[in-house]
């Protein structure tokens, strides 16, 4: 097993392949320097690795500890039989995930990151953007960076997806819990600093509402022009699966969102979440 691995940085401006190495197979200096790796590009694709969701769970935790073990985001019934219904509550989720987000910052603990591997993809679309919210940071001029220092907003799961239109079923829902409870939202800063790296970046995604000592009509106008500017910027990137890929991404710094795709044919990916650090990603102080 080779300490060594190889470091192609994407056609794009962060984000890197990786090869030379099988996660599974890890040996703790090759981890090391992996997680330093980790830290530099934001996101890192891993090729031909074709893992098992069990050894997926053991690769993600050797991260951190899990926000969530495994689960699959997947448009197939429990029989194989593909969902199609636009009523399908599960079908509202995958759809309500094509809208730029960051993990869990609905929750108490805003996400550290993810291990998420490709399965069954469509042969047209379907692909994963990232966006790198550093550099949509920098790129701001002074007048908004010095505004956005001060300002927080809420988050929720329950607010976006109802924006998006997206209402589930008020009885019998597959898919309750977890964020789409009406729990009180929660509130984040708008400038995030990295807990690692110390590097400013901005903070918001579709879940993001409700800024500090603004009306609702000026928020939301506010977070949809913010939204706007971070996901169409020289700083975004589409990744086309192939199965048996594996990305790892750090959800401090980088959003994401699925792309659409003929959901008539069947995506099936698993989602390992890496829980956030309680003191760098909790949740302010109303």
């Amino acid at each position: 097993m080779s300490e060594h691995f190889d470091v192609e940085p994407l056609d794009a401006s962060f984000g890197a392949r990786i090869t030379g190495l099988k996660l599974t197979e890890m040996s703790d200096a090759a981890f090391d320097a992996l997680y330093e790796t980790w830290l530099e590009h934001g996101l890192l694709l891993f090729p031909d690795q074709h893992m098992e969701p069990e050894a997926q769970v053991d690769v993600a935790r050797r991260f951190g500890p899990l926000e969530v073990k495994l689960f699959a985001i997947s448009n197939l019934k429990d029989d194989g039989s593909v969902r199609t219904s636009d009523e399908d509550d599960l079908v509202k989720i995958l759809k309500g995930n094509m809208g730029w987000h960051h993990d869990s910052t609905y929750m108490p603990l805003q996400a550290k990151g993810a291990v998420f591997s490709a399965h069954v993809v469509p042969s047209e679309g379907g692909e994963t953007g990232f966006a790198d919210m550093r550099q949509a940071w920098d790129a701001l001029d002074d007048d908004m960076k010095r505004r956005l220092e001060g300002l927080t907003a809420l988050h929720s799961l329950h607010y976006s997806q109802m924006k998006a239109g997206f209402r589930r079923k008020e009885k019998d829902s597959e898919y309750i819990g977890y964020g789409l409870d009406e729990r009180p939202p929660v509130r984040r800063q708008m400038v995030k600093v990295h807990p690692e790296t110390g590097r400013k970046s901005l903070l918001v995604g579709r879940h993001a509402f409700g800024v500090s000592g603004m009306s609702e009509k000026e928020s939301e106008e506010f977070v949809d022009g913010l939204n706007e500017f971070a996901g169409s910027g020289d700083w975004t990137y589409h990744h086309k699966w192939t199965p048996g890929e594996v990305v790892l991404w750090d959800n401090r710094c980088l959003m994401h969102r699925a792309c659409p795709w003929d959901m008539t044919k069947p995506r099936v990916m698993y989602h390992s979440r890496i829980a956030g650090d309680p003191v760098s990603e909790a949740e302010v102080a109303a």
